[in-house]
């Protein structure tokens, strides 16, 4: 009989050395570790190896990276950065295109700016970098200080718009009008968030279709929103009034993108019976950097 045969049968249980049985005895008693230990680093495979790429990148808004993985204990805190956007941002881009009479640079609103879309960014963004996802952790750092930005410019205590008038903003409605200094001066801050929402538009190449998009639509409304206070700089305030309604345009469909986002990271976090909007996963399409090492 064959060794393979004879081993199958079990027929060298008795032949083998004492030595051999007692390792064998020795290694299935053996303990390996504590079992809630064991567990645990069950749980973590399966948290970081269980879900796909695409299933990823939905829920964290960054590539798959093993250095970044969920820690026990701490929520996803990119909904909550989508959440504050999307609300921050639809009032303020409904004002700016005039609806229903709104406008006044949805100062009405200046609470959902401040609270929504920069607190709550922040925080999320808090969250990303104790997650280690470097690349969520800038966007929502970054537009969160932006929400916070707008919306303390144009609070009179803030000194901002009267600085180019009488120096005193309580004295009048008349010192909170823009003069063509402070548009000159302040076209240049959105010029600089064109900047960097352009770079965090080349770098969403490996993430998903639909925050590619908002940073699409981010680019240009703060190209248009630069034109229209440079616009506005020189007097030319039918043109400025035109790219303001342009900018009102490129955020509201920064919006709608980042409601869209929302549901589509909420529906599989809930395991709502609904099937999963598609938000294009890039990473697999936009391949990263080999990197060569040296031998």
């Amino acid at each position: 009989m064959s060794d393979a045969k004879q081993l199958e049968d079990g027929q060298f249980g008795s032949e083998m050395p004492e030595d051999s049985r007692n390792g064998a005895k020795h290694y299935e008693q053996a303990d390996f570790g504590d079992a809630e230990h064991d567990t645990a680093g069950l749980r973590k495979i399966l948290t970081s190896k269980s879900i796909t790429d695409e299933q990823f990148e939905r829920l964290f808004l960054s590539p798959r990276n093993v250095k970044a993985s969920p820690l026990k204990g701490f929520a996803n805190p990119t909904p909550l950065a989508i959440m504050g956007f999307s609300v921050g941002l639809t009032p303020l881009s409904a004002a700016l295109l005039g609806w229903r009479g709104a406008g006044g640079a949805a100062q009405s609103s200046v609470g959902a700016t401040i609270w929504f879309g920069g607190l709550l960014l922040w925080l999320a963004g808090l969250g990303e970098f104790i997650l280690g996802n470097t690349f969520p952790f800038l966007v929502f750092m970054g537009y969160g200080a932006h929400f916070l930005t707008f919306g303390t410019t144009f609070m009179p205590m803030f000194n901002a718009v009267s600085a180019y008038t009488s120096g005193n903003p309580y004295i009048g409605e008349m010192n909170q009008e823009q003069t063509a200094a402070f548009a000159n001066s302040y076209g240049f801050y959105p010029l600089s968030l064109g900047i960097l929402s352009f770079i965090f538009l080349l770098c969403s190449l490996r993430t998903n279709l639909i925050f590619f998009l908002i940073f699409v639509a981010a680019t240009m409304g703060f190209g248009f929103a630069t034109a229209s206070f440079f616009y506005a700089g020189i007097g030319a305030m039918a043109q400025s009034s035109q790219f303001l309604v342009a900018t009102g345009a490129c955020f509201w469909a920064a919006a709608m993108l980042g409601w869209y986002l929302l549901l589509a990271i909420m529906i599989p976090t809930m395991e709502l019976p609904f099937p999963e909007l598609p938000v294009v996963d890039l990473a697999s399409r936009v391949r990263a950097k080999e990197v060569k090492v040296k031998v």
